[in-house]
């Protein structure tokens, strides 16, 4: 374990609309491991909705931070993918961005302009089959949780080695 972890020095965030389907998956995931986060004790699980302005303090001067997010990527519905900032900028990756998606690439950009930047910003997009008024996931989205739980512990573990 990493001694020089302070407290919250890790974020991870869900952003989404859980009224919405598939738009909620990164508010469910966090929801798991807000009740599962005595196995990350030095980790934030935070609920941040469908984000702003408000999201800049909460990442600013961390070590890593971790946003999970539904994004048309035009890969099958269930597919995650593990992106940097960067490459959502140059790639172009995500197919279709929310207003939300599109508000944290400002947000983490003015961060950078503060020189409040995290050390590490993890994105993982989550590809959508249904983004309708309702409060539960897609069938494609409930048969992968235990994956993206698992995909999401993994990169929270390699922080801890």
């Amino acid at each position: 374990m990493n001694r020089d972890l302070v407290k919250n020095d890790v974020i991870v965030l869900g952003l989404g609309n859980p009224l919405m389907s598939d738009e909620g998956i990164g508010c469910f995931l966090v929801e798991h491991f807000l009740r599962q986060s005595d196995k990350f004790p030095n980790v934030q699980f935070l609920d941040a909705g469908t984000g702003g302005m408000s999201l800049l303090h909460l990442i600013t001067e961390r070590k890593k931070v971790i946003l999970i997010d539904c994004a048309c990527m035009g890969t099958p519905p269930g597919s995650i993918k593990r992106f940097t900032p960067d490459e959502v900028k140059s790639v172009k990756t995500l197919a279709h961005q929310s207003l939300h998606e599109a508000d944290i690439l400002k947000i983490l950009d003015l961060a950078k302009q503060l020189k409040q930047y995290p050390q590490q910003v993890i994105i993982f997009g989550i590809e959508p089959e249904n983004i309708k008024p309702g409060q539960v996931l897609s069938e494609a989205l409930t048969e992968r949780m235990d994956d993206y739980i698992a995909v999401i512990s993994q990169e929270l573990t390699l922080f801890y080695e």
